[in-house]
C-alpha cells in the first residue's frame, strides 16, 4: 500500500499502477500464501489511489469542466488520499493480526539486518525524488499543473539515463503509449460531450435538476442522494462522461446552496464548496474503480494475474476496501472542513 502510494505521486492513471502492482507484487503475495481476495484487494484499492491523490487526472478533467482551480483541487485532495492509504495499511494490519493466516510472515533463513533495510532504501530514492520535484514543484507555487508534468517527464528521463536503461526503443514506446492514452481520452470526451449535448437539449438537466430540488429533505440529504447517483452510475459509466453529464446539473444546486447548511457536523466558506465537492466525486470514483460488474481495476489485474485468479475471487477481494472507502466518504461529508486544511 505505501509503495502504491508513491505511485500515486508518480502518475493521476490507476490502469499502469495496477498492472505492475499484478506483475511484480501479486505473484510474490500468492508465493508467500496470501489469501488470494486480500492480496487482489489490496492491489487494486490501493492501485486506484492514483486519480485520489495528486497529480489526479480526475480531478484536473474535474477542474477542466467546472473551472475550479486545479491547484486548490490537488492541495484539498492530499490529506483525503493519505486517509484513504492508511485507512486500507490499518484494515490490512488488522485482519493480518485478528488471521495470520491470511498474510504470513515470510520464513527466512537468514536475518535481515538494520543495515540491510537501509541498503534497500535505495530503491525508493529515484521514485521519492520523482515524486518531490513534482508534488514541490505543484504546492510550492514555483509551476503550474502543465509544467509540473513536463518536470516529471523529464525528470524521469534524467533518471532512467542514469541506471543505464533509456533507449530509443524504450522512449518511442512511451511516446506511443502518451499518445494513445490521450487519444483514448480525447475519444471518450468528444463522445460524452456529444451525449451531453443531446441530453442537454433535450431538456435532461432541468428534468433532473427539478427532481432532485423537488425533494423535500434538508441540503445534506440532496448531496446524499447526488452520492448515491453517483455510486450508481459509476458502475456502469466512466467516469469522465459521469463528469461531463453529470457536472453540468448538480455542481450549480451545490454551489446555490447555503454553505452553512453544508457538511453534517462543520461549514465551508463558499469559495470552497466546488473544491469540497470535486473530493467527494474522486472518492465516489474510487468506489466505481472497483465496483461490479464493470470495475475496470478488476480487468486491468485480470489482464496479468495468474490463471487460477478469476474474476469473482478478484471482486470478492474487493468488498472490505468499498467499505473503507464509503467510510472516508462519510468522514468528507460529515467534515468538510478536512478538505480544506491545506487551502488556508
Amino acid at each position: 500500500s505505501v509503495m502504491a502510494m508513491i505511485m500515486a505521486a508518480m502518475s493521476g492513471i490507476i490502469g499502469g499502477e495496477i498492472v505492475l502492482l499484478g506483475l511484480v507484487a501479486l505473484p510474490q503475495m500468492l508465493r508467500l500464501n496470501y489469501d488470494k481476495h486480500l492480496a487482489c484487494g489490496t492491489i487494486c484499492a490501493a492501485g486506484s489511489l492514483g486519480t485520489m491523490i495528486p497529480p489526479s487526472i480526475v480531478l484536473i478533467i474535474y477542474g477542466v469542466v467546472t473551472e475550479t482551480s486545479i491547484h486548490a483541487l490537488f492541495k484539498a485532495a492530499l490529506i483525503p488520499g493519505l486517509l484513504l492509504g492508511f485507512s486500507y495499511i490499518v484494515y490490512i494490519a488488522i485482519r493480518a493480526r485478528l488471521r495470520p493466516q491470511d498474510a504470513p510472515l515470510p520464513e527466512l533463513d537468514y536475518e535481515v539486518t538494520l543495515r540491510d533495510k537501509i541498503i534497500a532504501l535505495k530503491g525508493l530514492l529515484p521514485p521519492m525524488i520523482l515524486v518531490g520535484a513534482i508534488l514541490g514543484s505543484i504546492y510550492g507555487g514555483i509551476t503550474g499543473i502543465t509544467e509540473a508534468a513536463a518536470i516529471g517527464c523529464i525528470g524521469t528521463l534524467i533518471l532512467i539515463t542514469l541506471r543505464g536503461e533509456m533507449s530509443w526503443s524504450l522512449f518511442i514506446e512511451a511516446l506511443q503509449r502518451t499518445m494513445r492514452s490521450t487519444g483514448t481520452i480525447m475519444w471518450v470526451t468528444f463522445g460524452a460531450t456529444a451525449l451531453a449535448g443531446a441530453y442537454s437539449l433535450a431538456g435532461g438537466p432541468t428534468f433532473i435538476a427539478g427532481l432532485i430540488l423537488g425533494l423535500d429533505v434538508p441540503p445534506m440529504g440532496v448531496i446524499f442522494v447526488m452520492m448515491l447517483i453517483f455510486l450508481f452510475l459509476g458502475a456502469l459509466l466512466d467516469w469522465i462522461g459521469i463528469v461531463l453529464l453529470v457536472m453540468p446539473v448538480f455542481l450549480p444546486i451545490v454551489m446555490g446552496m447555503d454553505p452553512t447548511d453544508i457538511g453534517l457536523l462543520g461549514t465551508l466558506s463558499p469559495a470552497h464548496v466546488s473544491v469540497w465537492f470535486g473530493i467527494l466525486f474522486c472518492i465516489n470514483m474510487q468506489v466505481s474503480f472497483l465496483s461490479p460488474p464493470f470495475g475496470p481495476a478488476a480487468f486491468y489485474l485480470k489482464s496479468v494475474a495468474p490463471p487460477g485468479i478469476s474474476l469473482a475471487d478478484i471482486f470478492k477481494g474487493f468488498l472490505p476496501f468499498i467499505g473503507i472507502q464509503l467510510l472516508v466518504l462519510a468522514v468528507m461529508m460529515a467534515f468538510p472542513e478536512i478538505t480544506t486544511l491545506l487551502l488556508h
